[in-house]
């Protein structure tokens, strides 16, 4: 029997594991994403749904109705947007999965809105970047139906931990987590701009190596301001969500609003450098 899973959101990590779950015995995989109404984005996205070997969805509702687990992968800012418009096509046979980095609370608004529609809630929680493993990257989940969804994906390729009924308690994890990780990488963006400019940057990563000696302090500063550049707006919506999480927690989130700032900045940065850079090379051909 085919398993047909449904993408809402065709980003990144939707192209990813679409096109990796698509690739397995028996999977069937349809994707929908807003940007397939737009006419200048339409084009590129249907040549990567077909080199994926997955199909489009001209509607929200027509790929919840084609599938049986329905997958949010949009941005965090839009979970419960998505949500709420899913439920419109949801019903008791079907599985929600959302996989966006989002506060527990956020999760539970989630969780509420598919609830409303008789669907199953299962919260995914992301702990490592994807680019490498794909859909074997380490994945928390949470939600009565957790463990089920475990069994029916690790053998796929998939690696989920199921980590409690309760939802909230892996995205919980994982956004503490991104407290860690999002600040380092903040923290290297400045070091490599500061430490550039100042001309002691060499002298910083022997100190750094010599205090913390288990850590390769120059491949850090190589890969963390990198992905900064390229996934920096969409991690600081997450970072958003970190500190909606610390207030509901009761506690200070400035701290997650300031690390999202600079990921913002530095990310925004680089992209009016391209578009600016763009424009030059389109006027010298003109």
């Amino acid at each position: 029997m085919t398993l047909t899973i449904g993408f809402i959101g065709f980003g990144e990590v939707g192209q990813l594991f679409s096109r990796q779950l698509a690739a397995q015995a028996n999977v069937a995989v349809v994707v929908y994403d807003l940007l397939f109404d737009r006419p200048d984005a339409r084009p590129e996205l249907d040549r990567c749904a077909a080199s994926a070997g997955v199909r489009t969805a001209a509607t929200l509702d027509e790929l919840c109705r084609a599938s049986q687990i329905v997958i949010s992968a949009v941005t965090a800012d839009q979970a419960v947007a998505a949500a709420r418009a899913a439920a419109r096509a949801l019903s008791g046979t079907h599985v929600y999965i959302d996989l966006n980095s989002i506060s527990p609370t956020t999760k539970r608004q989630v969780a509420d809105a598919v609830g409303e529609a008789g669907a199953r809630f299962v919260e995914f929680a992301i702990m490592a970047p994807v680019g490498g493993p794909g859909i074997g990257v380490p994945i928390l989940a949470g939600g009565e139906a957790a463990a089920e969804i475990a069994a029916a994906f690790n053998p796929l390729g998939m690696a989920i931990t199921a980590v409690s009924p309760e939802i909230g308690i892996a995205s919980a994890t994982k956004l503490c987590r991104s407290i860690v990780i999002k600040g380092m990488e903040a923290l290297m963006v400045d070091l490599s701009l500061a430490g550039q400019k100042a001309g002691v940057l060499p002298a910083v990563l022997t100190s750094l190596t010599a205090s913390y000696p288990g850590l390769d302090w120059a491949e850090i500063l190589e890969v963390m301001p990198a992905r900064v550049r390229r996934h920096g707006v969409r991690r600081a919506a997450e970072l958003r969500e970190v500190s909606r999480m610390m207030s509901e927690l009761g506690l200070d989130g400035s701290l997650a609003q300031a690390i999202a700032a600079r990921h913002e900045a530095f990310a925004e940065h680089r992209t009016v450098t391209t578009i600016q850079s763009r424009g030059q090379i389109h006027a010298r051909i003109a």
